[in-house]
């Protein structure tokens, strides 16, 4: 059965069991590379988790850490959902799933209305699971990527409240 676990403080070696688990196995899915964490010590690692109003929450499956998400508070009713991976060997059983409606429910209890987030281009498995879960690709230019060249994608999906400013219909063209 997997369960979800929500991590605080003292959960940093989870964290960073997962994170490293997730660069390692699926650098093309992030804009962090495996050099810009794997030697963080435990004041690094802290750190992510002490964010104010984060959630960052891990799957885990026969007491194996499967999966990990975060939500990240933003400005004007909007939040970030980040750091969204599935381990190989959990895929297909609805664990991002779960995940992403935990980021949900945790964005919904702090009143956003929109829960957005940045895809990498190609990463068509991701963004397929994106849209499955509601999200729609935006007109919003995201971050720029290592390559210099290459932006993000941001998807975003409204939560029912009042409108937010953000534009959660699909992208132009």
């Amino acid at each position: 059965m997997v369960c979800l676990r929500v991590l605080t403080t003292n959960d940093w070696p989870l964290w960073r069991e997962a994170r490293l688990t997730a660069l390692t196995e699926a650098p093309h899915a992030f804009k962090s590379r495996l050099e810009d964490w794997d030697r963080g010590g435990e004041e690094l690692w802290r750190a992510r988790l002490e964010t104010p109003g984060t959630y960052n929450v891990v799957a885990s499956l026969d007491d194996r850490t499967v999966g990990m998400a975060s939500g990240v508070p933003g400005d004007g009713g909007v939040c970030e959902l980040r750091s969204v991976w599935v381990g190989p060997d959990a895929r297909g059983l609805g664990v991002a799933d779960r995940l992403i409606a935990a980021v949900e429910t945790w964005a919904r209890q702090s009143d956003a209305t929109t829960l957005k987030l940045a895809v990498i281009p190609g990463n068509e498995p991701a963004a397929a699971l994106y849209r499955r879960n509601g999200f729609v690709l935006t007109d919003e230019r995201g971050a720029l990527l290592p390559d210099g060249v290459t932006t993000e994608q941001v998807m975003a999906k409204p939560l029912g409240r009042a409108e937010s400013g953000i534009s959660a219909r699909p992208k132009a063209g």
